[in-house]
C-alpha cells in the first residue's frame, strides 16, 4: 500500500481525521516532529474518534530520521508549488506521500532533496492559496489507491 507522511502537522483535528482516513484506506502515517499540537489532545482523539488502533502510525523526532527510515522508498512531495498534477504520476505501492504543515507547507530544504517531477500539486481555480490537508490527503491518497484498483478494498 501507500505511506502518507505529515511534516510537522499543526493542527490537531486534521491529523485526526488523516489517522480516520488511513485507517479506512490502508495507508501508514508517519508523523515528523515537532508537532503542533500533544498527541494526547482530545481534539486529535475525537477527530480519529476509534480509529487509532486501526492505524499504524510512526512518529519521527525530526525529517532526517524519517528520510533514514524511508530509504528505498520513492517519496512524492505533495505541495502548492508542484510541477505536475496529482492525476499525473503512475503510483507505484509502496510511495510515500509528503505533505507539509498547514502553515507552512514543505521546508525549500526539504523540495530540494525531492525530484521536481515528483512534486506534485491538485488543480485549483486561479488565486487559491490551498486546501486544507486532511481533504489534499484523501484526495491524493485516494487518487493513488485508485491507480491500484482499490486493491484489498471493498
Amino acid at each position: 500500500m501507500f505511506h502518507i507522511a505529515l511534516y510537522e502537522p499543526r493542527i490537531a483535528p486534521n491529523t485526526g481525521n488523516i489517522i480516520r482516513l488511513a485507517a479506512n484506506n490502508g495507508c501508514e502515517l508517519h508523523l515528523i516532529e515537532p508537532l503542533g499540537f500533544n498527541f494526547e489532545e482530545k481534539k486529535l482523539r475525537r477527530a480519529g474518534l476509534d480509529y487509532h488502533d486501526l492505524t499504524n502510525v510512526t512518529r519521527y523526532a525530526d525529517y532526517d530520521l524519517f528520510s533514514q527510515a524511508m530509504q528505498g522508498r520513492r517519496i512524492l512531495a505533495c505541495t502548492t508549488r508542484g510541477s505536475c498534477f496529482h492525476d499525473q504520476i503512475d503510483y507505484q505501492p509502496g510511495d510515500v506521500l509528503l505533505f507539509g504543515s498547514e502553515t507552512h507547507g514543505l521546508p525549500d530544504s526539504v523540495l530540494q532533496d525531492i525530484d521536481a517531477k515528483r512534486r506534485l500539486r491538485i488543480p485549483m481555480v486561479p488565486d487559491s492559496r490551498s486546501l486544507n490537508l486532511s481533504n489534499a490527503v484523501a484526495i491524493i491518497s485516494y487518487e493513488a489507491w485508485r491507480q491500484q484498483g482499490f486493491s484489498k478494498g471493498q
